[in-house]
């Protein structure tokens, strides 16, 4: 089973960044595709980027040309950079980790983004 801790949440103002970490316990290489997820308040969990080994992307609609996802494979990370950061982007932000094994999920870190 593999471990993933996320960091970088926090609380900011709308319009600001913010720049989230997911570090794996082993080889980045070992997944098929990792993500960010939001499970805002009250809300299911919802994907918000995903990275595959090959490093092809994807966004959901909502943060398109504001979020970036990134891998840094050397480092066993995954990034989110959150730009043009707004309300309804609050919420707890999960690292996911998928393979032919299975899916891992971080404990999630929070941001909180105020009016």
């Amino acid at each position: 089973q593999v471990q993933l801790v996320e960091s970088g949440g926090g609380l900011v103002q709308a319009g600001g960044s913010l720049r989230l970490s997911c570090v794996a316990s082993r080889s980045l290489y070992s997944f098929n595709a990792m993500g960010w997820y939001l499970q805002a308040p009250g809300k299911q969990r919802d994907r918000v980027a995903t990275i595959t080994g090959g490093g092809t992307t994807n966004y959901a609609d909502s943060v398109k040309g504001r979020f970036t996802v990134s891998r840094d494979s050397a480092k066993n990370t995954v990034y989110l950079q959150m730009n043009i950061l707004k309300p309804e982007d609050t919420g707890v932000y999960y690292c996911n980790a998928e393979n032919l094994f299975g899916t891992s999920w971080g404990q999630g870190t929070q941001v909180t983004v105020s009016s």
